[in-house]
């Protein structure tokens, strides 16, 4: 008998077709196209076995079980549509949550758009009312939420009471874990809202290796970030690379499912692997990509900086060249935020290290273009609204994307989220958009509806569907242009 189960709504038990893009579909509202059609192109369910264990789980989630079972628990992790098989003898869910509320920067300016509730919080919201978990409350079931979005109950403390709650967890939690799941089972109250502190945060050796193939085959080559950007909840936690032994364990994991043929890592920077400066450390990332690419299918990386890379071009020209040996491209996560000096050198210093923050344009532009020479693929994002940005500030952002028409990539305007030690700085609402504002939200549309094509036959090509997601980015796109242009 499992007595703990653990499981994420079905926006983050998808695999988005293998492609790192789809993802940000589920933080789209409902739209002009049939809800089912929608899921079906942007997040299907992944396949579970008879018992309902899903073919692969959020990374995330993956940890926790880890953790769970080497301090000796019974753990099943369980796709969202199978719980109630599970439930009858069930003492705890964990729910794993990324955007729980739509709060995250993309969500919330889709939302602020569209004037909808997008997919990600809609079935975070669906899977807390389901009837099954309802029914298991009423006999003692202990509801436990953590994950990157456990942030947002802060701004919905009432949804904890609502949805029946029982604790949330925000932070690393491999060394508290263990001890709120105990408390559960005995039946004592649990905190309501557990923050990890400083000293509770796992030293490398404490973090488990996963035992269950990831969505997409992520896999962990370290946490936190030396950048301190004042925006970012990441950089208040210390930095700690995994060794190339560690990761190897882990991709070993995920091949062995059979299901998973290539690999995501993720860093907040992947090309500051091993180094616990800016710059990067050339025998450590290609030692680390070499091991990567003899195992698997493909690579692609959660996240990099723009600085990182126009602090080597050779280097990273020789990591391309390695990658490129099993694909034609490859993408990532980026951060432009700005194209104004004056606001990165108020609230992002370090992001331009090793060069100066005002020469925080040259870098993007550098970066951006050895970005398109060497076939990665950006998914990039702006702020807007930053604190004490002035219409200057944008002007300058406009100008910069000018330079970046011609860079192969997808460019994304988000509203400001106080986060990290920006915290009590106020949201930025589509109500104090100005003109410049609106403008760069159409020039971003229009740099992406521009590369749209070719970066759909990229990511489809060889595929059943390829002309049809085509047509349909086109008409997404379209209206998403159109929808910017009516902005009141």
């Amino acid at each position: 008998m499992v007595e703990i189960i653990l499981t994420a709504d079905r926006t983050l038990m998808s695999d988005y077709h293998k492609n790192v893009f789809l993802g940000f579909g589920t933080c789209a509202p409902p739209n002009f196209i049939p809800d089912w059609l929608f899921r079906s192109l942007f997040f299907p369910s992944l396949k579970a076995d008879k018992v309902g264990s899903p073919k692969a789980a959020p990374y995330g989630l993956r940890k926790v079980e880890a953790q769970l079972l080497n301090e000796g628990f019974k753990v099943a992790t369980v796709s969202p549509q199978h719980l109630k098989g599970h439930l009858k003898n069930a003492k705890v869910l964990g729910i794993y949550v990324m955007d729980p509320f739509g709060l995250g920067p993309a969500s919330s300016t889709l939302t602020a758009l569209f004037k909808k509730q997008s997919f990600l919080a809609r079935y975070f919201e669906q899977l807390m009312l389901d009837p099954e978990i309802r029914q298991a409350k009423k006999f003692g079931l202990k509801i436990i939420v953590g994950g990157p979005g456990a942030w947002q109950f802060r701004y919905r403390p009432e949804a904890v009471k609502d949805l029946e709650i029982d604790c949330v967890v925000e932070g690393e939690a491999e060394r508290v874990i263990g001890k709120l799941v105990a408390m559960a089972l005995k039946g004592e109250v649990l905190p309501i809202y557990y923050e990890v502190k400083v000293g509770e945060i796992p030293k490398l050796e404490e973090i488990p290796d996963i035992v269950g193939p990831t969505v997409n085959g992520l896999v962990e080559i370290g946490r936190g970030c030396c950048r301190n950007c004042q925006f970012c909840n990441v950089t208040l936690r210390p930095l700690r690379w995994y060794s190339v032994e560690k990761v190897e364990h882990e991709l070993e994991v995920n091949l062995k499912s059979g299901y998973i043929k290539s690999a995501c890592i993720h860093a907040e920077d992947v090309m500051l692997y091993g180094s616990n400066s800016t710059t990067p450390d050339a025998e450590k990332l290609l030692k680390l990509h070499k091991m990567i690419i003899k195992r698997c299918e493909s690579i692609s990386w959660s996240h990099c900086s723009l600085a990182a890379i126009a602090a080597n071009p050779k280097l990273f020209h020789e990591l391309s060249e390695v990658i490129l040996q099993n694909q034609s491209w490859w993408g990532v996560e980026i951060g432009i935020e700005t194209g104004s000096s004056e606001i990165a050198k108020k609230i992002m210093p370090a992001k331009a290290h090793p060069f100066k923050a005002e020469k925080w344009r040259d870098v993007v532009v550098d970066g951006m273009g050895l970005m398109h020479d060497n076939k990665l693929v950006p998914a990039g994002t702006l702020i807007l609204g930053l604190p004490e940005e002035t219409e200057d500030d944008i002007i300058k952002t406009q100008e910069l994307m000018d330079d970046l028409k011609d860079m192969r990539s997808l460019i994304v305007p988000l509203f400001f989220v106080p986060l990290g030690s920006l915290k009590d700085k106020d949201w930025f609402k589509d109500a104090k958009m100005n003109k410049p504002h609106r403008e760069l939200m159409i020039q971003c549309a229009e740099h992406d509806f521009k590369w749209a094509d070719s970066l759909i036959d990229w990511s489809f090509k060889g595929k059943w569907y390829n002309s049809l997601t085509r047509e349909f980015y086109k008409g997404f796109v379209a209206l998403a242009r159109h929808k910017v242009k009516n902005i009141e």
